[in-house]
């Protein structure tokens, strides 16, 4: 039933007879008849709803009677809101229903569309009568038909050709010119015909493929030219019937596609000037087969084929490879790239030759066919020429190691072996020996290498004078031996026998010159057939003969060596027997020494303290009668000018009669007997004073010696521990205060107060300190003024001791220290030298270093060293 039919069934005028009808009738529409009662308190009650329910929204009609907000439910999210405004604006202005939407059912979307009219009843209740159909074909129809209408749309303005409508007669009906480099506008074209706006000639061409098109219902193409104000255009047209008498013409401006066209007539024109002019080969080949379709003049010149004898054939019939191997690895690696760059291979010419190329290749297409466009490049002269330099570089690197060899090693016999190994492997030899020349030892192999299915020289000897002078022969003085071919030369039974026992095909024998005479040979068979001997190889042979030639001298030369060292070590063996008799008695003499050292310092020190003892106790009596009084003359000389010489004499312990000094000599004020007083030699204050100092210098000396003895014999025993060196300072100040008053010296003491601990060995640092004083006050006159400073130097402490008295020259300063025997004219005695050596030993045992500055002006700067204490030790 038609729609408009149903909806006038249900308008207000309609009785309710009609519904019952609509009844019957709504279970053949695809649809859903209603009949809705919105009550004025705003309740809504569903009356009747037709079983197009099931069908349209997969529901029973006692669902929805039952509660209508389940329809709602099924309404799409999108179409909810719409769905939603339409029910609020026809129930508030109480008009029409009219909604298209989506719903959503277990079996999918579907589109529907509600209609429904209000019907006011006398209660004041709205009835509402509607019906719902099921759009749903009807709405997928609309979307594929927009969407090819937008696909068709998208194609056209995807296209970036001009499009024209054309009659018949040749009017422009239409166009499409978007993308297009149009100058005219559109108002301008539409409505003219094709001879108006273009140019007669081009206008024809039109006419005539418009006729055409239309007579015959086909597709039409045609080309011409326009100038434009780009400059001359290429332009192609075609031409489908559109419609009754009218044509589409598509044109598209075909400028860059006829230029590649002439580029590519030009490419392919330089192509083939290129294909024949090119100095390397070029072939064009089928790729499964490898038959020849196109060969360059260069192919023919390197392979030796003419073009006619090379087209049509395949590469393996003209025999070009030399290994067939090589052609199927380079159509493996086409077909997995496509192309193969500087491929090396080995090709035979028509003349035999084996030649080296490198080989380029691609695929191409050649009318539909898989070809092979390749191009060799001929390098068999530049492998030549490299294989040349691998010879070179190895003859020179075979000639370097056996020089090293010769140079670092005296064994003669390891030296030939290793030649000969070496030569036969460079020159891929079967045979390489050293042979000797000797008129005493006869012919004799001295290094041999051979390969192992070859019969090895090494033993051969012969007695046949005749037969040995045969081959003496075939080495002259320096005249290299080359036969290629043993067949090919005049040779005696005898030496021709002799190359057929060892199997002898081809020899190169150098002669090895010791000076003028022959030594022997260098010789290189081949066994296995002829052989050409290269440039090379015979110059290596040469070569390598001057360096056994060496290696044989130096060895001669070691062996006369040998002799004379032997000799030389008998010799040796003599003296050093003779020395070590003389160093035993050169030790027993230093025995004897030691002993005579420690017996004559004894005795000395004995003697020296004796006499000191006996002089001080003297000055000590005269001292003690002057304070007594001037009354005892009688014992005293004149005037109190001392004792006499007897009365010394007799208190000394070297008095011949007494040589043991007795015991009351020995105590100072003890009573001594008295000479006669006829023999008394008065002596002076001074000259006892001047005793004394000389008995103190001797035994200074005395003890001196015993020191240094003891040091070069033990060394210097220090007990280094940390010491405040200004602690150490004020006990070495407090016992130089008596010679620093009885000389009217001054020290001034600059060491700052934080210095940091010295690992030092306190007695003998003091001992140091005293003697280089003393050494300034027994050198100056009185009145010597002192300036002691220190400083940290690193991890050392620098001592200075400056004094303002004589200077010394640089010889001085240096020898200072050493231990000799100074001039006699110097004011300083030997005991003084001993000292300052005793200084720097002790000073070195320490780790330090002491030294002497002569001042420019005036006086010395004696310096010393000494290691800080570890940075463990904490000061006190």
């Amino acid at each position: 039933m038609d729609e408009t039919v149903v909806k006038s069934l249900y308008t207000p005028n309609c009785p309710q007879d009609a519904i019952n009808l609509l009844s019957k009738l709504a279970v053949n529409l695809p649809g859903m008849i209603f009949q809705v009662l919105q009550q004025q308190d705003g309740s809504v009650l569903v009356l009747y709803v037709s079983s197009g329910c099931e069908y349209l929204y997969e529901l029973e009609p006692e669902a929805i009677q039952k509660d209508f907000r389940v329809l709602y439910k099924l309404i799409h999210p999108q179409d909810i809101k719409a769905f939603t405004e339409s029910i609020t604006y026809c129930t508030t202005n109480i008009t029409s229903w009219d909604w298209e939407g989506r719903i959503i059912t277990p079996s999918g979307i579907k589109w529907i569309q509600a209609t429904s009219q209000a019907e006011r009843q006398e209660s004041g209740d709205l009835l509402w009568n509607g019906l719902v159909m099921d759009i749903t074909d009807r709405k997928q129809a609309q979307e594929k038909l927009l969407e090819s209408e937008a696909r068709y749309k998208a194609v056209l303005d995807a296209i970036p050709d001009l499009m024209f409508r054309i009659s018949r007669d040749s009017e422009y009906l239409d166009l499409k010119s978007e993308g297009a480099n149009v100058t005219l506008s559109r108002e301008k074209i539409v409505g003219k015909h094709v001879d108006e706006l273009l140019p007669s000639d081009v206008a024809a061409i039109s006419l005539e493929a418009i006729a055409k098109t239309l007579d015959s219902g086909t597709l039409q193409t045609c080309e011409y030219q326009l100038p434009t104000p780009l400059g001359l255009k290429d332009y192609e047209a075609r031409l489908v019937v559109s419609g009754q008498n009218e044509v589409v013409a598509i044109v598209r401006d075909i400028t860059e596609r006829k230029q590649a066209e002439v580029a590519l007539q030009n490419l392919a024109q330089k192509f083939a000037k290129a294909f024949s002019c090119s100095p390397d080969s070029i072939t064009i080949s089928t790729l499964q087969e490898g038959r020849f379709i196109e060969v360059n003049d260069s192919f023919v010149k390197l392979s030796g084929y003419e073009r006619d004898e090379a087209i049509a054939k395949t590469s393996f019939e003209l025999n070009l490879w030399v290994h067939d191997r090589d052609r199927q690895n380079l159509l493996q690696e086409l077909q997995a790239t496509g192309v193969v760059r500087n491929l090396e291979f080995e090709f035979r010419q028509k003349s035999g030759k084996i030649i080296t190329t490198l080989l380029s290749a691609e695929i191409i297409d050649l009318n539909g066919l898989p070809s092979i466009l390749a191009v060799h490049h001929d390098i068999t002269e530049r492998k030549q020429v490299e294989a040349q330099l691998r010879l070179s570089a190895e003859r020179d690197r075979l000639l370097a190691e056996t020089l090293v060899r010769i140079r670092s090693s005296l064994k003669l016999e390891e030296i030939l072996q290793t030649t000969v190994t070496e030569v036969r492997q460079f020159l891929q030899a079967d045979r390489v020996f050293i042979g000797l020349n000797n008129t005493k030892l006869g012919v004799k192999t001295l290094a041999e290498s051979v390969a192992p299915k070859y019969p090895s020289v090494t033993g051969w000897s012969t007695n046949d004078e005749a037969y040995l002078q045969e081959l003496r022969n075939l080495i002259k003085d320096n005249v290299v031996g080359v036969i290629e071919d043993i067949t090919q030369v005049a040779l005696s039974p005898k030496v021709k026998a002799h190359f057929q026992k060892f199997q002898t095909k081809a020899t190169l024998s150098v002669p090895i010159m010791l000076g003028n005479e022959l030594f022997g040979a260098l010789i290189a068979n081949q066994c296995s057939g002829p052989r050409h001997w290269q440039p090379i190889e015979i110059d290596l042979l040469q070569q390598m003969s001057e360096q056994v030639a060496i290696a044989i001298q130096q060895s001669q030369i070691y062996q006369k060596l040998a002799e004379l060292n032997t000799n030389l070590e008998h010799q040796v063996q003599e003296r050093t027997a003779q020395l070590q008799q003389k160093m035993q008695e050169v030790e027993e003499l230093h025995r004897v020494k030691d002993v005579v050292l420690h017996t004559v310092a004894h005795d000395l020190r004995t003697s020296v303290m004796g006499n000191l003892m006996v002089l001080k106790n003297l000055l000590n009596q005269k001292v003690g009668s002057q304070t007594r009084g001037q009354g005892d003359k009688g014992t005293r000389g004149q005037g109190g000018q001392g004792r006499t010489i007897e009365e010394v004499s007799a208190l000394s312990p070297l008095n011949a009669q007494s040589p043991m000094p007795h015991a009351q000599s020995l105590i100072p004020n003890a009573p001594c007997p008295m000479p006669n007083a006829q023999s008394q030699i008065p002596v002076s204050r001074r000259v006892i004073e001047r005793m004394i100092q000389g008995n103190d210098r001797q035994l200074t000396m005395i003890n001196s010696l015993l020191e240094i003895n003891s040091c070069e014999k033990q060394g210097i025993d220090i007990k280094p521990e940390p010491v405040d060196f200004n602690t150490l300072l004020g006990a070495t100040f407090t016992q130089l205060e008596p010679i620093l008053r009885q000389n009217q010296a001054t020290l001034k003491n600059l060491v700052p107060a934080d210095l940091p601990l010295v690992m030092a060995d306190a007695t003998r640092l003091e001992k140091v300190l005293a003697h280089l004083i003393t050494h300034s006050l027994q050198n100056n006159p009185p009145g010597l003024n002192f300036i002691l400073s220190a400083s940290v130097e690193g991890k050392m402490i620098r001592t200075q001791i400056q004094d303002d008295g004589v200077v010394m020259s640089k010889l001085e300063c240096d020898r200072l220290f050493d231990l000799h025997v100074r001039d006699p004219q110097d004011c300083c005695s030997t005991s003084i030298g001993l000292k300052t050596y005793l200084c720097r030993k002790v000073i070195k045992a320490h780790g330090g270093e002491i030294g002497v500055i002569s001042n420019r002006k005036r006086g010395l700067t004696f310096w010393f060293t000494l290691p800080l204490a570890t940075s463990a030790t904490n000061r006190p």
